[in-house]
């Protein structure tokens, strides 16, 4: 098999296409043969030795795959399963990789690889965050920061699918259009419009019931001058590059809560939680309630370059890095 290397941390740059021996299965595994892998933020953080996941050079990114089983030492999944996969240690930048039972999934009939790959991760979260982490309710307002990104184009769908008012904001006229193409109904260019302002006048003074937050720094603080009495700020990441800090005397006067939500812990923790929304999200896709935003399909040999593009934020949605199986 082939797959991109890091032997120290870095840029993109510094990944090598190599060739490497098949790793053993071991019980309750499958080797799956890539179509599809998607390209997360964290892949950058993870090449950078910057992640919660530091691994031991040489490695492969790549938490995100779809293919099909080519070997097989658990029951439920025979060679030519068509699966989409998780990878708690990465790896999926590749040609073939090993996956465990437990976070690899047998795919609908008719779901392109593509759509496969870049589902997993981001709907997670998307779904843990709103449904269990704050409780999403029908009729909800939920404010989605990022909206055009990989999570929160996810977000956007999947409280849309809920019931929720869904306002979404995005750097740029063409990036609030997108949001609005998902089904927001009503996408803010931040970059030349008051959030806050438009938040508040929006839902008549009242504020968001809930704050999808994968931003941080600068956009957490002033989602709480907008969230709602009794709201919900989820605390999905740090795009922006720095961690906010909650005021605890703010979060007593005004009677919110800001919640954390890390999709590993679940993926790790909770696998029987992480198959069932898995099976909610292939079942509101087959109904056409979620699709992933894909930017761009590259080959796999494109995968330094299309990493540095998400890294740059100069993708929306997913990219998605293709073998031509």
């Amino acid at each position: 098999m082939h797959a991109w290397r890091g032997h120290s941390f870095g840029s993109p740059e510094i990944l090598v296409w190599e060739e490497v021996n098949d790793a053993p299965l071991a019980e309750g595994e499958v080797r799956i043969e890539i179509a599809a892998a998607a390209i997360n933020f964290p892949d950058v953080l993870f090449t950078a030795g910057a992640h919660q996941v530091r691994p031991t050079p040489p490695f492969t990114p790549g938490f995100e795959v779809a293919g099909v089983v080519v070997e097989s030492r658990e029951p439920s999944l025979t060679p030519g399963v068509r699966v989409a996969a998780t990878l708690p240690g990465a790896g999926g930048y590749a040609t073939r990789v090993v996956a465990g039972r437990r976070t690899t999934y047998a795919l609908p009939d008719g779901m392109p690889f593509e759509d496969a790959a870049a589902l997993t991760i981001t709907y997670q979260t998307g779904y843990f965050a709103l449904h269990r982490r704050a409780g999403l309710r029908p009729g909800d307002t939920v404010l989605v920061h990022a909206g055009a990104g990989g999570v929160g184009s996810a977000a956007i769908q999947l409280a849309k699918a809920a019931g929720a008012t869904v306002i979404a904001t995005a750097g740029g006229k063409e990036k609030a259009a997108i949001c609005r193409a998902l089904g927001a109904d009503l996408a803010i260019d931040y970059r030349s419009e008051d959030f806050v302002a438009i938040v508040k006048d929006r839902t008549a003074g009242r504020g968001a019931d809930i704050v999808f937050d994968p931003v941080g720094g600068d956009v957490f603080e002033r989602s709480t001058r907008c969230i709602a009495f009794e709201g919900r700020i989820l605390v999905i990441g740090f795009a922006s590059g720095h961690f906010p800090a909650a005021r605890a005397n703010h979060l007593l006067v005004k009677n919110y809560s800001v919640i954390g939500f890390y999709w590993g812990t679940y993926s790790r923790a909770e696998p029987a939680l992480t198959r069932s929304a898995q099976d909610e999200l292939y079942a509101l896709y087959g109904q056409g309630a979620i699709k992933p935003l894909i930017s761009a399909a590259l080959p796999m040999a494109d995968a330094r370059a299309a990493m540095t593009a998400v890294a740059s934020r100069a993708t929306t949605g997913k990219v998605v890095l293709t073998t031509g199986r």
